[in-house]
């Protein structure tokens, strides 16, 4: 049979420096830094006076989804149905669905869920599927919470005016099955611009359109209960503005690379710091200058660039992907050896995290637990 991560690994718990004796390449959590980032999330929602409901897309863990409730949180953002399957069997509720749900056997099993689940909600951006929600939601013991989904104007998903918005609301008030649960509406384009001052300026003309989507709305006599929405590159502009009235914040957790290059407080320090890892082993160390480490395409997402070395080698040190399996660490002068660990920060956490079956959660240089990434592969 072949281990598992937990079969692997699970007698280094609590080992002193067993960090330094885990099979590479391995995602590790630094439960500290996760712990202050989640306190500080938490009380910058609290203090706004704003509800917390962090996207698990970034994390799709139950133990991060209880510690992120158990310092607040409402609840929690899926992206997908499997993703709250997943979460919800774990015992996590307040999960709201933020893609629209739509095909036949995918209703089916929303419905299913929602039968299981004290708080689920949907959102929806199309007539025919909120009637077919209804219909599916008959009979039903109480009314599935649906939300208007509003396109920010990237033509992903979303009603594409407020007119559509008052019309589809006003759609999902007139079944008994449905309860108008409110709006979403989230920024994903903005989220990494670089500087303050420019993504303020756009997020700033976007709120205006989301408030005009609000007024159609209060004009219908359907005033939002609930304005959800934000993220981690935008939550400080978002509750100055003071539209929204929840944020889906995710990245904030892990902070990786991407977030990190966006300056995410006005002049000020960045308020999270990095808690994921990839850690690595140098292989081969043939070439001067240059240790080749188990790490490739493989180990992590590609589209948000190369990885930061965060230990291991020298400052300056530079990444090159060589292959599936293989990084260069590349550092003049420096004299790397077989067995050397390098660890890494992910370019792009959430689907990062969607390769690994399990975190390895060390405390200084000793791990301390092993945490299944409870909805890996949930993209149904």
């Amino acid at each position: 049979m072949i281990p598992s991560d937990i079969d692997l690994h699970r007698p280094l718990i609590d080992r002193q420096g067993s960090r330094r004796a885990l099979n590479t390449p391995v995602l590790v959590i630094d439960r500290v830094a996760l712990e202050r980032n989640i306190a500080t999330m938490a009380g910058f929602a609290r203090s706004a006076g704003v509800a917390l409901r962090p996207h698990a897309k970034t994390h799709k863990s139950a133990e991060i989804a209880r510690l992120q409730i158990a310092a607040g949180a409402v609840g929690v953002c899926c992206a997908k149905l499997g993703e709250a399957e997943a979460l919800a069997a774990a015992g996590i509720d307040g999960i709201l669905i933020t893609s629209p749900v739509v095909t036949p056997q995918a209703i089916a099993r929303l419905v299913a869920l929602h039968a299981r689940m004290g708080d689920l909600s949907v959102v929806a951006d199309n007539p025919d599927n909120v009637d077919a929600l209804a219909a599916a939601a008959r009979g039903a013991a109480r009314p599935l919470a649906v939300l208007v989904d509003v396109d920010p104007g990237i033509r992903r998903t979303g009603v594409a005016s407020p007119q559509a918005a008052a019309a589809l609301a006003l759609r999902i008030a007139a079944s008994d099955a449905l309860r108008f649960g409110g709006v979403q509406f989230y920024c994903g384009a903005q989220q990494h611009i670089a500087g303050f001052a420019e993504r303020r300026a756009a997020i700033a003309e976007r709120t205006e359109y989301l408030s005009g989507v609000v007024g159609a709305l209060t004009e219908a006599g359907l005033a939002p209960p609930l304005v959800t929405g934000g993220g981690t590159g935008t939550h400080r502009i978002d509750v100055e503005l003071g539209v929204l009235t929840e944020l889906q914040v995710g990245s904030y957790v892990f902070m990786d690379r991407q977030y990190h290059d966006c300056e995410l407080a006005d002049g000020a320090d960045q308020p999270y710091e990095t808690s994921l890892f990839i850690d690595a082993h140098v292989i081969s160390a043939n070439a001067p200058g240059m240790g080749t480490i188990d790490a490739g395409y493989k180990a992590m997402a590609t589209d948000g660039g190369t990885p930061t070395i965060a230990a291991g080698a020298p400052e300056g040190a530079a990444f090159f992907f060589m292959g599936d399996e293989h990084g260069a660490v590349l550092a003049a002068g420096h004299a790397f050896r077989i067995g050397d660990r390098v660890t890494l920060t992910a370019p792009h956490c959430d689907p990062t995290v969607n390769l690994y079956d399990a975190y390895h959660v060390v405390r200084g240089e000793t791990l301390i637990d092993i945490w299944p990434v409870t909805a890996r592969g949930r993209s149904r």
